[in-house]
């Protein structure tokens, strides 16, 4: 069962607890110790072995050699022991926010992993690095990893469905940070208070314009998605080390949706599963997800 959300710009003097916040509820989701059901697992297994193939047709491409140069010049960060790099021996690890970046230009670099278009275009796909990462850091096992991905997949495909991102010129790899760092705090066991800091920093960090999906394209077309996974890592770690972030994120007067998205005026209906009803819904063997057949479409 899904509950949409009203989302509006709110004027500070407005008063907007945190509870009504869209991040609030994002997190909600992302804490709620819901089970995965069956064929869903077997979805999301699905889509782990369709983004490391697609990783692997790509792996001696430039930007995936730049990629991969960069994460292995950084050692494995304390508190872990580290994670893997597509195209590296299993005994070469990196910190996790850099295994993201690595395998996330990999799996992004041919634009061939799962596609799921409403309001606006989206990889979801795009989740499975970072949450791939933290899970291998952290050494949490493969029922941890999965719900990680299902609320990845779940808050990304939600907003995508909801909220129009391309229509302002504003690049689709910002519903990904919110998405991949809702995704960490699931597959971590995070609090409501600690994702909610996560996501909003998630957001922040990744506005940026479509330019890069325009007129001359670069390799930074395959980077964007990795960088907004790279940001949710690291967003988490504030979070968890209790930093906070700008809010509200979505709602303020100064926010994304008044001054990137619809303006002051705009609302939105937001639908989010309802507690204790979390499906990934997306993810059934009725979804429909195509491929990419060339670099230079919209995704």
């Amino acid at each position: 069962m899904t509950v949409n959300h009203h989302v509006r710009v709110y004027k500070s003097e407005e008063t907007l607890p945190r509870e009504r916040q869209l991040a609030w509820k994002i997190a909600e989701v992302a804490a709620d110790p819901v089970a995965v059901d069956a064929d869903v697992v077997d979805m999301i297994i699905n889509r782990i072995i369709d983004n490391a193939s697609v990783a692997a047709a790509s792996l001696t491409r430039a930007p995936i050699v730049s990629a991969r140069a960069q994460a292995l010049s950084h050692s494995v960060s304390r508190g872990g022991s580290g994670s893997t790099v597509f195209g590296c021996a299993i005994s070469e690890k990196t910190s996790p926010e850099w295994a993201a970046w690595a395998n996330g230009v990999a799996v992004r670099e041919l634009d061939y992993h799962d596609t799921f278009l409403a309001a606006e275009y989206s990889h979801p796909g795009d989740n499975i690095p970072p949450i791939l990462a933290v899970a291998q850091h952290a050494g949490k096992d493969g029922a941890a990893l999965v719900r990680g991905i299902a609320t990845g997949y779940e808050i990304q495909m939600d907003l995508v469905r909801s909220i129009c991102l391309h229509k302002h010129k504003i690049d689709h790899i910002a519903h990904i940070g919110p998405s991949a760092a809702a995704g960490i705090g699931t597959l971590l066991g995070l609090d409501v208070e600690t994702v909610y800091q996560a996501v909003g920093q998630g957001l922040h960090t990744t506005t940026a314009t479509r330019q890069s999906r325009k007129g001359e394209i670069s390799t930074w077309k395959a980077h964007a998605p990795a960088f907004a996974g790279k940001m949710a890592v690291e967003a988490v770690d504030r979070a968890m080390r209790g930093q906070t972030s700008p809010s509200p994120i979505y709602e303020g007067e100064d926010g994304v949706i008044a001054w990137m998205l619809d303006g002051p005026d705009a609302s939105y209906e937001v639908p989010l599963p309802a507690a204790g009803s979390r499906s990934a819904r997306f993810l059934t063997p009725t979804q429909r997800s195509t491929r990419r057949s060339t670099r230079r479409r919209p995704g």
